[in-house]
């Protein structure tokens, strides 16, 4: 029997990251078993990790430590939270993906309390280190002086984990408040063959000043795609913004452009003696290049949902209270749920997945099409 904490990953979608993750060599924690419904993915995952399927969580070994419960909650009307429930009942530390509705979120902080065991939110993307990096900068800008403005951009599948990424970057959500975004006019509306697919949420976050451009439209049939972007955030200070380009890099930190009064008296642009004139204008803060999606799917994420583990371990070995440490996610879900008030029900989208084009195929285009432009 190997002494290391016993962890079962509940659900096989989103849930194959965690099971990368608990499949990495030197992994501190043992695989005990995969809980689904008993689906044909469901059975080969078990299989390939070499650990039991369990189809209830009756069947689940008392010696299981930790649960990773990787499943829709009420939200998407799906079982997550009663599962996580279940486990608590029976003495098991959860990690329960988000998002999750605030009412939700604080009935498990009680129930984790109440059975004395550790309850954690898992939004995934934090733990990412493109955005890690961002969150290190951003915190190191703010010591310095105050923000202001963030300007963000997601999917609405994404909304609530762009919650906890502010959150974390500017040190906390509250004051918090938003605007109706408005609308166009059917005039201008007209004017184009596209439908508009963001909406503009004009507000307040953590004092700071928000605009946060949401595309508010899902495809029923595909749920997980049909995003135009992720995550995407500039942090404004004195002295220059700061961007998480996307999700997964790279994160660019741009001076805030700035004509000196000499330059004014000069008889050229650029003869004044500032400094500053000599800073690059643009500074990958890390490596400039973002990772491929295969290495994002194979590397990234499981690495990111292993430091996730790995912190709610923490939390246990260290005996918190789930309730205290839960009030930040609290204030996330009730963000996210304020947002998702003025922006309304997501546009469905119809039709095929879209087509990715990469860098290369765009720039051979431009090459044979815009030989005089530099690449």
């Amino acid at each position: 029997m190997s002494d290391r904490p016993r962890v079962v990953v509940c659900g096989t979608g989103f849930g194959r990251v965690h099971l990368a993750a608990l499949e990495r060599p030197g992994t501190p924690f043992e695989l005990a078993g995969v809980l689904a419904r008993g689906g044909e993915r469901s059975r080969l995952c078990a299989e390939r990790a070499g650990v039991p399927l369990f189809t209830d969580v009756d069947e689940i070994p008392a010696e299981v430590d930790l649960a990773c419960v990787v499943l829709l909650a009420d939200v998407n009307g799906g079982p997550g939270s009663q599962v996580a429930a279940r486990l608590m009942e029976r003495g098991v530390h959860v990690l329960q993906e988000a998002p999750l509705l605030h009412d939700e979120l604080a009935a498990s902080l009680r129930a984790a309390r109440r059975n004395r065991v550790v309850f954690r939110v898992n939004t995934h993307y934090v733990h990412l280190d493109p955005v890690r990096r961002f969150v290190a900068a951003a915190r190191t800008l703010l010591a310095r002086g105050p923000a202001l403005f963030v300007d963000a951009a997601c999917g609405v599948q994404v909304s609530y984990t762009m919650f906890d990424i502010l959150g974390q970057a500017l040190g906390g959500l509250r004051p918090w408040g938003f605007a109706e975004p408005g609308r166009l006019p059917e005039t201008v509306r007209r004017l184009s063959e596209s439908a508009p697919p963001f909406r503009t949420v004009e507000g307040v976050l953590a004092g700071v000043p928000l605009t946060l451009r949401v595309q508010n439209q899902l495809h029923p049939a595909d749920p997980d795609n049909h995003a135009h972007l992720l995550h995407r955030i500039t942090l404004g200070v004195e002295g220059g913004t700061l961007t998480l380009v996307n999700t997964h890099g790279p994160v660019l930190w741009s001076p805030r452009p700035h004509l000196p009064a000499r330059a004014r008296e000069l008889t050229a642009l650029d003869g004044a003696e500032d400094e500053h004139l000599d800073f690059p204008s643009c500074v990958p803060v890390g490596p400039a290049r973002a990772p491929s999606y295969r290495e994002i799917l194979g590397e990234m994420w499981p690495a990111g949902a292993g430091r996730a583990i790995d912190a709610a371990w923490e939390a246990v070995r260290s005996n918190r209270d789930p309730l205290k440490e839960g009030q930040y996610h609290l204030s996330v879900s009730k963000a996210w749920q304020d947002v998702a008030a003025v922006l309304g029900y997501p546009e469905r989208l119809a039709g095929p997945s879209p087509r990715p084009l990469s860098a290369g195929d765009l720039m051979s285009a431009m090459t044979a099409e815009h030989q005089e432009v530099p690449l």
